[in-house]
């Protein structure tokens, strides 16, 4: 499979290194390289930055990967090439833990050493960054970002555009709420809700 990957900054290197090392461990896909309305000419992990989504179209990409850190600027362009009819990739490391009856939608990505147990469903353009953890029967909504070493437990639900800050942690059944914001180390024991900001042991909402 031949994946054109959106974005050129370093979430998207990441989903580079990611797609090198599954084609590494002998999954078929091929990155061709970025497309991007920066950084036109340079390159990044031997992978050229070919030009903006315009360029899209000479290079027919079997399937694109929207490598954009941003929540809603990956939504944003999500939703654009979907209405074009692009097709869109997974990045999924090969040392990421899968268990059985896991849901992974078109678009996410799972970074290097996380571990995602059974039952769990993950949105489409969901982050599962570096060394997270999600246990059993979680539900990651779409374009949600899951960041290093977080730690969800059981039926934890994380809404769409949910950000789960570095080293967090989210007890058992907690739903954090849609474009919520969880700040860094933080230990969330009760529902968090849509559009708010909560950090702290207990986490406690600050904006």
């Amino acid at each position: 499979m031949r994946i054109a990957i959106i974005g050129s900054g370093g979430h998207a290197q990441v989903c580079a290194d990611i797609l090198l090392s599954m084609r590494d461990a002998g999954t078929a896909v091929e990155p061709l390289g970025y497309v991007s309305r920066g950084d036109h000419g340079a390159e990044f992990l031997g992978l050229p930055v070919l030009g903006d989504e315009a360029a899209l179209d000479g290079l027919r990409p079997d399937a694109v990967l929207v490598a954009i850190g941003d929540n809603r600027t990956r939504l944003e362009a999500a939703g654009r090439l979907a209405e074009k009819g692009w097709r869109f990739a997974a990045a999924i490391h090969p040392s990421a833990v899968i268990g059985r009856d896991v849901m992974l939608e078109p678009g996410c990505m799972v970074c290097a050493g996380a571990v995602i147990n059974p039952g769990t469903r993950v949105g489409g353009h969901a982050i599962l960054n570096t060394g997270c953890s999600v246990d059993h029967h979680g539900n990651i909504g779409a374009c949600a970002h899951i960041a290093p070493g977080t730690r969800l437990a059981g039926n934890v639900t994380v809404g769409e555009g949910a950000f789960v800050g570095i080293g967090s942690s989210v007890v058992q059944g907690v739903r954090v709420g849609a474009w919520a914001t969880v700040g860094a180390g933080a230990a969330v024991i009760e529902d968090v809700p849509d559009n708010v900001t909560v950090a702290g042991v207990p986490a406690r909402l600050i904006g």
